[in-house]
């Protein structure tokens, strides 16, 4: 037997329950992975909280919990080519991430993600890039971000935030963030020039930045991308990852799934030559999985929180 976390109504951190399950087995096609940490994402807890957004991604009760995981590859299925037990791995899995093994497919299209972690990163680490990592990734790229762009990027301090912030000052952009004003010291770290978010955002965005901004991405609802447009900035430079599939005044709607083929091997890269940190802001136990969700689920945390196995 293994253990997985599962629920089976929808609810709160407390509908969360690490259960013995039977043992997965790799098939044809498929390696096992021995998962060693799991990281967060908001995604999580709504799916579990929220049965319209679980009928949007197709998830059913009971289901598993999480998607990104990080890992250790113990079983490759006959025919499943570019992997052998050992391999260290990360990738996603949604609703399978926080398990002691799970069986993926290989290759896999997003959601779902197979790669190998590169020497040098940690697995708490290497779980927090599949869906942080790529939707920043895609965020960006939607907008066409270059150098010498000044972008406002809404929700700076959260887990997609920390790195669309480093990613964006990598392109040579000037970044404004919004955030509250407790995580302005902790923005400021990653490069960022930090912004009060709420009534009356376009007037500190000016009193920041008099000559303007050129382009936007808002990881958080819509009040960044409404600030945008409203600041003159063209719909077409304004992404959008969280205000469902027809955001305000024609800005662009984007996700993980759309980030560039090499998004991924850019970020571990950055990681690896020192210009990309990845703030991990509390590592639980599989035990305290509905505390990691507490917090997590809070919006209060600086950076990822992962569960480790």
């Amino acid at each position: 037997m293994s253990r997985a976390v599962i629920y089976e109504a929808f609810g709160g951190p407390e509908v969360l329950e690490l259960r013995e399950v039977p043992e997965p087995h790799a098939g044809p096609g498929e390696v096992r992975v021995r998962v060693t940490a799991a990281g967060l994402n908001p995604m999580d807890w709504i799916l579990a909280s929220m049965p319209e957004a679980a009928e949007q991604f197709g998830v059913t009760l009971p289901s598993g919990f999480g998607h990104d995981f990080a890992g250790v590859v113990d079983e490759v299925g006959a025919g499943a080519q570019g992997f052998t037990v050992g391999d260290r791995v990360l990738g996603g899995a949604l609703g399978r991430a926080a398990a002691d093994f799970l069986v993926a497919e290989v290759p896999t299209q997003a959601p779902d993600l197979l790669a190998h972690t590169p020497d040098g990163i940690s697995d708490e680490v290497a779980s927090t890039l599949p869906v942080a990592g790529m939707t920043a990734a895609a965020a960006l790229a939607a907008i066409g971000l270059r150098s010498g762009d000044t972008v406002l990027i809404g929700g700076a301090a959260g887990g997609v935030g920390v790195f669309a912030v480093q990613l964006a000052k990598l392109a040579g952009a000037r970044v404004i963030g919004t955030a509250s004003e407790r995580t302005f010291d902790f923005l400021r770290e990653l490069g960022a020039e930090p912004v009060a978010y709420g009534p009356g955002l376009a007037g500190r965005v000016k009193a920041l930045v008099p000559e303007g901004v050129t382009a936007a991405t808002d990881l958080f609802g819509t009040e960044t991308a409404e600030t945008a447009l409203t600041l003159g900035v063209p719909p077409e430079r304004i992404s959008t990852i969280a205000a469902g599939p027809n955001p305000p005044g024609g800005v662009r709607a984007t996700g993980g799934s759309e980030a560039e083929p090499d998004a991924l091997r850019r970020i571990t890269d950055a990681i690896l030559a020192g210009t990309l940190t990845v703030p991990v802001a509390a590592t639980f136990p599989v035990e305290q999985t509905r505390d990691a969700v507490a917090l997590q689920a809070g919006r209060h945390v600086h950076g990822k929180v992962v569960i480790t196995f």
